[in-house]
């Protein structure tokens, strides 16, 4: 498969309960994580991960559907052709 660019939105619902679930699984697949930036909402406990990828389609599947395993986690994903 083609590699392709992508952008990666992970909402945690409860951060400090899904944030070591999350680590593991963006850990695991850390090679194709171009960049990654944060915010959370101290009050709420609530989070937003953010993920610049590059990796064949199949391989930005397989990371959205570990982290929608985690309970109460949210993911939105966008991919570029790039042509």
């Amino acid at each position: 498969m083609p590699v392709v660019l992508g952008v990666m939105g992970v909402y945690l619902s409860n951060r400090r309960e899904q944030a070591p679930d999350v680590q593991e699984v963006l850990t695991k697949y850390g090679d194709m994580i171009r960049s990654r930036t944060g915010v959370h909402d101290p009050a709420t406990s609530k989070g937003l991960i953010t993920l610049s990828l590059e990796a064949d389609h199949g391989e930005i599947q397989a990371l959205e559907a570990e982290l929608e395993d985690v309970s109460g986690v949210e993911v939105s994903t966008a991919l570029f052709r790039g042509r």
